[in-house]
């Protein structure tokens, strides 16, 4: 039984293989050029040392080839050890440099590959990150989105370095191998294609194995999505509580364990397959590798080759066919790593799914008009119902409009819309008679200020969390000074030892972690740094006190002056400040009005204002 309660992936026609291996291919040098973007210098540097590499084989066995007939040649002719040292003394030479040669460029080969190693994977997790941030909502609220993630994520750096290595390695033995070849078929052709014809079948057999390690890994990145969301629960602060409260622990890891067995059983079954049919091809590249010993010491025998002649044909024997088995390894390896960096590639081929901004002339603002919502159809990606049907509604410039309704009514919506992280299905959304499409997303953002309910707590310092309102003025300590004292976060940076500077929160052993109420006049703060035209509270004073939320609106009040406010709470108190009040239901509106006309209406609003005001008699 498999992870998802089906029999996992199994391997393709050829068809669909050969368009595996072209789209794998495809990827290895794109891989490269990501080398050579990180690390242009050692990118050279590891090719020359490469190159020279792949000469020393034959060189050092042609080496040793002379040394040994010069000794026997001295042995023959009854020279004295003096003079047969000297006899041999260039290619002993010869051979030191090339052993002294070959150490130092592996240690420079292997000090340029840990540098590159650190300069692409800082590269390739920079071009994830960046991706992401380009892409709209809707991706962030699609499951198929984060299997995208995880599988781009879970070995890019590791895949990409590895094409990298085996990239290089390949070239190294491939030129190894054409020097050996050279020699060899001129010595005797058939023994050159036996040794080198008896690795293909374990190349055959990696690279169909490495397919389907490819494809299982790949189809199961939901459940290691889950492993992780598992970790993360039983580790971070935000859950601890209720993990120890509840006394989840157990549980949680019983799931963990049994996803990772199956996990593990799945790989388990395809290694051990992988491991048999690579010990039977092994088996026939060592017996071609033993016969062409039998054929080479039968003619030593028989007076063809002399003994260093021997020594000579050996040595290529074995090393053509430990440079060729190498080469299909790392071709098959780059194979393999080419399959996996489809991941990588496929995510950063992602798109946004709202464009920038409509192509041509804006039309001009009409500051009469504030935010329009016209005949506005919309539904969640993969969602079957429509949370907003043929909506309509005016928000007139400088209004402060309060937004009721229960949960799944829309409310949320309505601010997803308005500030761009999605678009309608059917109708528009207008600003001072602009559709929303012709802004760019940064240029409407930064005309919108905003604090939610869910606001981000930034393990970061307190000038930081407050200047994120607006990062441009982030290192400006006088605006962060300014905001921070129209949110109450003043007060805060007084009793913290290093003030703006301290560090918030407690991943980290110099942070100060927050009350609830603290952090969000720190979020205050930060809705106070951006100076936009619409501002948008969700839920504000949600972890307030009635007496420290009645401090806060009056900020709130201040911030909001002059500009359109949409409201969301479920704090009547609250929500009778608004100049009206949009009472939603199934995506329509129910009612609109001002408090006292809704009170007086005696309809959903009066009832749930009665309801909540029972609850402070």
């Amino acid at each position: 039984m498999s992870i998802r309660g089906h029999d996992a992936p199994k391997d393709k026609g050829w068809r669909e293989r050969f368009d595996e291996a072209r789209a794998a291919a495809a990827n290895v040098p794109r891989a490269f050029a990501l080398l050579w973007e990180a690390a242009p210098g050692g990118t050279a540097g590891l090719t020359t040392v490469t190159v020279l590499d792949a000469a020393y084989p034959a060189a050092q066995a042609w080496a040793a080839k002379m040394i040994l007939d010069g000794v026997v040649t001295s042995i023959r002719l009854g020279r004295t050890p003096h003079d047969g040292v000297v006899a041999v003394a260039p290619y002993l030479l010869l051979e030191f440099v090339l052993v002294i040669a070959k150490d130092i460029g592996g240690r420079i080969r292997s000090l340029v590959r840990e540098l590159i190693d650190l300069r692409l994977g800082y590269l390739v997790t920079g071009r994830i990150v960046r991706k992401a941030l380009t892409l709209d909502m809707r991706w962030f609220e699609d499951p198929a989105f984060y299997d995208k993630l995880q599988n781009a994520r879970r070995q890019s750096e590791y895949r990409a370095m590895a094409v990298v290595d085996n990239g290089f390695y390949a070239l190294q033995n491939g030129l190894s191998l054409a020097s050996f070849l050279v020699i060899l078929f001129a010595f005797n052709p058939w023994v050159a294609l036996a040794l080198c014809a008896a690795g293909i079948p374990a190349f055959v057999v990696q690279t169909r194995f490495s397919r389907l390690t490819f494809r299982l890994q790949t189809w199961r990145a939901p459940e290691t999505r889950e492993l992780n969301y598992i970790e993360q629960l039983l580790t971070m602060d935000d859950a601890v509580k209720e993990v120890k409260l509840f006394e989840l622990g157990d549980s949680l890891l019983k799931t963990h364990a049994e996803t990772f067995e199956r996990a593990y059983n799945e790989d388990a079954a395809l290694a051990r397959r992988r491991t048999f049919y690579g010990v039977i091809w092994g088996t026939l590249s060592v017996l071609a590798y033993y016969g062409a010993w039998i054929w080479v010491i039968g003619k030593t025998v028989a007076g063809a080759l002399t003994l260093g002649g021997m020594t000579f044909y050996l040595t290529l024997f074995s090393q053509s066919q430990g440079t060729f088995q190498g080469l299909l390894d790392n071709v098959g390896r780059l194979f393999e790593n080419g399959l996996f960096l489809k991941n990588l590639f496929d995510f950063l081929g992602l798109e946004p799914k709202i464009i920038a901004a409509v192509a041509g002339p804006r039309p001009a603002e009409d500051p009469a008009r504030g935010i329009e919502f016209e005949r506005v159809w919309f539904k969640y990606p993969n969602g079957e119902r429509w949370i907003l049907e043929d909506f309509s509604l005016k928000i007139r410039p400088g209004e402060k409009l309060a937004l009721v309704g229960e949960n799944g009514a829309g409310k949320t919506t309505l601010i997803k819309l308005l500030t761009r992280l999605y678009e309608p299905e059917k109708g528009r959304v207008l600003l001072h008679g602009v559709d929303l499409r012709h802004y760019s997303s940064q240029e409407l953002h930064r005309r919108i200020g905003a604090i939610f309910q869910d606001f981000v707590k930034y393990q970061r310092s307190l000038r930081e969390n407050v200047g994120f309102g607006a990062v441009e003025k982030v290192g400006d300590l006088a605006a962060v000074e300014y905001a921070a004292k129209r949110g109450g976060a003043d007060e805060i940076a007084r009793a913290l030892e290093h003030g703006y500077e301290t560090r918030l929160g407690r991943w980290f052993d110099d942070g100060r972690d927050l009350s609830g109420g603290q952090w969000q006049k720190v979020a205050l703060g930060r809705a106070f740094m951006r100076d936009g035209e619409v501002l948008i509270l969700d839920e504000p004073t949600s972890s307030l006190d009635a007496e420290a939320e009645a401090a806060v609106f009056e900020r709130l009040k201040e911030l909001a002056a002059g500009k359109t406010a949409l409201l969301v709470s479920h704090r009547f108190s609250t929500v009778r400040m608004a100049d009206r009040i949009l009472v939603l239901k199934g995506g329509k509106i129910e009612e609109l009005g001002t408090h006292a006309e809704l009170v007086a209406r005696g309809g959903t609003y009066a009832r749930l204002f009665e309801l909540q005001a029972r609850g402070y008699r």
